[in-house]
């Protein structure tokens, strides 16, 4: 199994300058390099105290020279927003600096803050997305520019720098919603998705996304890769007051970013899911809606985060993780000693689990 560092970038309520944010991710992303974390996953988002990082490809190769063996990847860079040549170019480079480290995550976005600004209408992102993903895709394997959509027409032109190795079994796609898995596994790309609900209610999509890869590609999909907010203590009272406290502000700020009981999903093209899951919210209610997704987080101390991600595995098989550490109002000290304790206990146990659900080589 393998275990990542998700980075968000979030500056809860502006208590710090946006500047400290990346130096304590910076930080933390040496760090998790220094305690054997696998890969890093930087986000892309703007505008917002949620979560700010214009340009992870650029991150990552600021990190890139500071860290050893750890995998680099983009949590993920939002092709609708994003020139699909440029992507293939810089993150061609990024593999260049960081000497083949590099994985490619890629997303449509979901929040209309970040769409409006853009100039970009959100109910052309799913077309958006799949046109960028092929144009990315191939020339990212082949070193080949070319474009002839209805978004992007370009003259067809060589990558500059080419590329150093296939990025086959180092891409994937963030699969929020039923049709991003089925778009992931005609791509042939493997899954990253948050974790928001009982991991009973994830499998039924989960098999149609093993089922549809298998189809399309003639072979088993990689292992999904989940994204969990952390907080480990030896303390089981310590991890419960602090991680339920910061997780649950997290999930608040979720709500509110992406607007996710919101009546504009239900007439946006591309979105019908989330139009759908917008009425079930209001039908839960706040209350059970926070403690179900604090709930599912791998939080505790290392013994009762082991036991939930046992669960999750027992029932969903094979698996890898991404940890994100800071979030909402947990202190720098916190943070790392939490990365520190989940490095020293629960990473060595995770680590047997399967000798192998790497999406990289």
């Amino acid at each position: 199994m393998r275990v990542g560092l998700q980075m968000v970038f979030q500056n809860y309520m502006k208590r710090v300058p946006d500047s400290q944010v990346f130096q304590e991710e910076a930080e933390n992303a040496v760090l998790a390099d220094e305690l054997g974390f696998d890969e890093l996953w930087p986000v892309e988002h703007h505008f917002a105290d949620y979560a700010f990082c214009p340009d992870n490809m650029q991150f990552l190769s600021y990190v890139a020279p500071q860290t050893k063996q750890i995998q680099l990847g983009t949590g993920a860079v939002i092709l609708p927003w994003n020139d699909p040549y440029r992507v293939v170019e810089k993150m061609i480079m990024l593999d260049i600096m960081c000497n083949g480290r590099a994985l490619f995550g890629m997303g449509r976005g979901l929040s209309k803050d970040e769409y409006g600004p853009m100039g970009i209408p959100m109910d052309e992102a799913r077309e958006r997305f799949d046109e960028a993903a092929e144009i990315v895709l191939r020339g990212l394997e082949t070193g080949k520019l070319s474009a002839d959509g209805k978004f992007w027409k370009r003259a067809a032109t060589d990558a500059r720098p080419a590329p150093i190795k296939s990025f086959k079994g180092r891409a994937l796609s963030v699969a929020m919603s039923p049709d991003s898995a089925l778009q992931a596994a005609k791509l042939g790309v493997g899954v990253m998705m948050f974790t928001q609900k009982p991991v009973e209610a994830l499998l039924p999509d989960l098999d149609r996304y093993r089922d549809a890869f298998k189809e399309h590609q003639g072979h088993a999909s990689p292992p999904p890769r989940f994204a969990d907010f952390v907080f480990c203590a030896e303390d089981a009272d310590e991890a419960e007051e602090k991680g339920f406290e910061n997780i649950a502000a997290y999930y608040s700020q979720v709500m509110q970013h992406y607007d996710l009981m919101g009546e504009h999903f239900a007439k946006m093209k591309g979105y019908e899911s989330y139009g759908q899951a917008a009425e079930m919210l209001k039908d839960i209610g706040l209350e059970d809606q926070v403690r179900s997704y604090v709930d599912q987080q791998a939080y505790g101390t290392p013994d009762q985060i082991i036991a939930k991600l046992e669960h999750r595995r027992k029932v969903l098989g094979p698996f890898s993780l991404n940890c994100c550490f800071r979030f909402s109002n947990l202190e720098k000290n916190d943070v790392q000693s939490s990365m520190r304790l989940f490095a020293e206990k629960v990473l060595p146990v995770v680590r047997e689990w399967e000798a192998d659900t790497a999406s990289a080589a």
